[in-house]
């Protein structure tokens, strides 16, 4: 069959090269005058092979991937999944681009690799509630909530050891930084200052029951800097249940991230370094790194887009510690009551009824009432007189 087209093909050429009206030709063939008139032009006599089918692929592809830049995104993809480590479209490109591979394909085109080549296995599956209800707080807008984590000891080369309040916005994911040398009172309190600085006041912060933010077990009820701190500024502070880290899950997978993207590939020898290397990654993440949960967006570009007024402090430095006892304002704890129907606020523990036992459960201080108030499913169920020193 194919032999028989290019027959009629060299017989149609030979024809008109005789002198044959096109019309002719075409009527008796069966084809158009395009068809017709396609084999003249191709016809060469230098060419004895002028009849044959070409290709109709582009001599160029310029929109196209190079292959080389296809293995490289298989290869860092596997290398960072071995690791245990982010192996995201994102997370692959930081590492691309840290390598010097040129060009750069776009997010969009990383995933479509990662999907014709099946490597978008997940190393563990979606977290399932367990059934027992959460207060969990609000994150559809810029600074409703950010939660904050100090990870450390972390040591450059020196040795140097340091420290890294983390804080994360949970509506943007923007993120702010602060390295310290120590993570005293005042340190606490110039971290969350200069990351207020650049990211605004949040209504709430969420932490753990590390002592950095609560302050002292020998003294649970002597508000420790970090609650000081957001009760003179109008913020409410909540600190998660112990053990329970995942309940700061955005800001522990933040640290991940930053472990992997920045302490993992920078090399810093001086605090000097550290600071100006934290800056930049702050601004790297913030700028340019896409979220799914964003909408593809980066963090600065849905804080555009969601067109929200921002509270920033009015001084430039940060309070210095001891500051003064706070007069009004809340700050709550979250705690799983256990079978021995025991409330612990920071080494002190408070009789509770037994309804709330396997419950989570809301204390509120209130400092103007000095009452430690307790809530399930934001109805209050308990109180008791809770004096502050």
């Amino acid at each position: 069959m194919e032999n028989g087209i290019k027959q009629l093909r060299i017989l149609a050429v030979q024809r008109f090269k005789n002198g044959e009206s096109p019309g002719s030709i075409c009527t008796s063939l069966g084809k158009s005058k395009v068809w017709l008139y396609k084999w003249i032009k191709r016809y060469s006599e230098e060419d004895t092979s002028w009849y044959e089918d070409r290709t109709r692929r582009p001599l160029s592809t310029p929109m196209h991937t190079p292959v080389e830049i296809k293995e490289i995104v298989k290869m860092v993809r596997l290398n960072l999944y071995n690791k245990d480590l982010f192996c995201g479209a994102q997370a692959i490109l930081w590492e691309m681009e840290d390598l010097g591979v040129q060009p750069l394909p776009s997010i969009r085109t990383t995933n479509r690799i990662l999907s014709r080549n099946e490597l978008t296995h997940r190393r563990t599956g979606k977290y399932e509630a367990k059934g027992t209800a959460y207060p969990v707080l609000p994150s559809l807008l810029p600074n409703q909530t950010h939660q904050a984590d100090l990870v450390g000891p972390c040591y450059l080369k020196g040795p140097i050891r340091f420290y890294s309040l983390n804080i994360v916005d949970t509506a943007t994911v923007r993120c702010g930084l602060y390295p310290s040398h120590s993570k005293s009172g005042q340190a606490i309190l110039e971290g969350f200052w200069g990351a207020w600085k650049r990211m605004g006041i949040p209504e709430r912060v969420q932490v753990d029951n590390a002592m950095s933010f609560f302050g002292s077990p020998t003294h649970p009820r002597g508000m420790g800097p970090l609650i000081r701190l957001c009760l003179h500024n109008g913020v409410e502070l909540w600190f998660i249940p112990m053990a329970e880290p995942w309940r700061n899950g955005m800001i522990e997978s933040f640290n991940d991230r930053y472990q992997q993207m920045f302490l993992g590939k920078v090399t810093m020898a001086s605090e000097d370094d550290l600071k100006k290397g934290s800056l930049a990654f702050e601004q790297r993440h913030n700028t340019r790194y896409r979220y799914s949960k964003l909408g593809g967006k980066t963090p600065l570009k849905a804080l555009a887009t969601s067109n929200t007024k921002l509270r920033f402090p009015k001084e430039n430095e940060a309070p210095k510690h001891r500051m003064e006892k706070p007069e009004t304002g809340r700050y709550h704890i979250v705690r799983f009551i256990r079978s021995d129907l025991k409330l612990n606020i920071f080494g002190e523990c408070f009789s509770v009824p037994p309804k709330l036992m396997l419950e989570y459960v809301v204390a509120t201080i209130d400092v103007k009432e000095q009452k430690l108030k307790l809530f399930m499913d934001k109805k209050q169920v308990e109180e008791f007189d809770y004096k502050l020193r």
